[in-house]
């Protein structure tokens, strides 16, 4: 993640700067689907390999471009594992298996990568409708609540969403957990002009609101849409995810937030056990979890 300036910096410029890490974090791994029980591991246990985290992209982006139909406008989202959709749906394009699909990407990274993989892009405004939008997710909770915007293009990439007939979500087993926020900071995309009191507000809310500093660059992030990056933690997790998601975007000077409600249709999860991968869905994952907590307690 790139660096913040935090609230207390941008006013008297002292401060220490973010560091996630220091988050508390409680999160759902599932070990194996046959013969083994899914236990709640503490966090320096739910960690998924380079390796495996790589095989679990390309089982999800395969598992979601297998929905696309030949005609279809397809949304495609940002992050790593919807980049690999994205190349998965170049493949099948190659391949002849599917014809006349075209694509909106939500930002400049993912309308180039489209490009690379031969998907043909329009822009969002020169389509009726979207028929199917596939995104990564930073964190997504037992009922489909997400936080989006590690790679500051959430609010682009909530429009392509809310306007699919069918969002598409893709996690790996790490990125689900019992409540948003207690991991990542929420993103907040603001108006430059309004970012001191935009500040001052977010503290009214409970949040701990700094800056996101570009790491290449002197200076802080600047969205494709030419605005700056605001990342807010919440302590004590968030409690209410759509209540929070209004109140930050009621505030004047904020362009959108990174917490996602109600736009999800289906969430695809990725687990590993051993050197097996499998993708189910989030209810099927919840159902299991469910199921291994009544065997514990009883």
């Amino acid at each position: 993640m790139q660096a913040a300036v935090s609230f207390k910096q941008f006013v008297t410029g002292g401060g220490s700067l973010f560091d996630s890490n220091v988050k508390r974090q409680v999160k759902c791994c599932y070990p194996k689907r046959k013969g083994m029980t899914i236990s709640m591991l503490q966090p320096s246990t739910n960690v998924v390999a380079p390796e495996a985290r790589d095989a679990l992209k390309r089982a999800l982006a395969k598992k979601a471009v297998g929905l696309v139909k030949s005609g279809m406008v397809v949304g495609l989202g940002t992050g790593s594992t919807a980049s690999v959709a994205t190349e998965e749906l170049g493949k099948l394009i190659k391949q002849r298996k599917l014809k006349d699909v075209v694509a909106v990407g939500a930002n400049y990274q993912s309308r180039v990568l489209a490009r690379q993989f031969g998907v043909k892009t329009v822009d969002l405004n020169d389509v009726n409708q979207i028929d199917i939008a596939f995104d990564g997710v930073d964190e997504v909770d037992i009922n489909k609540n997400l936080l989006k915007g590690g790679g500051a293009a959430h609010t682009m990439q909530k429009v392509l969403d809310s306007a699919a007939k069918e969002c598409i979500i893709l996690a790996d087993q790490s990125k689900v957990v019992l409540q948003l926020g207690t991991t990542f900071p929420v993103p907040v995309e603001v108006l430059p002009a309004a970012i001191s009191p935009v500040l001052r507000k977010l503290v009214t809310l409970g949040g701990v609101p700094e800056i996101r500093s570009a790491l290449r660059k002197d200076g802080p992030v600047i969205t494709d849409l030419g605005n700056m990056i605001v990342d807010v933690s919440f302590p004590n997790g968030i409690e209410n995810p759509a209540e929070l998601e209004k109140y930050i975007n009621l505030i004047p000077g904020v362009v959108e937030n990174g917490i996602v409600s109600g736009i999800a249709t289906s969430v695809l999860v990725g687990i590993q056990g051993g050197d097996d991968i499998e993708v189910i869905d989030l209810a099927d994952f919840v159902k299991i979890i469910n199921s291994q907590k009544e065997t514990t307690s009883a």
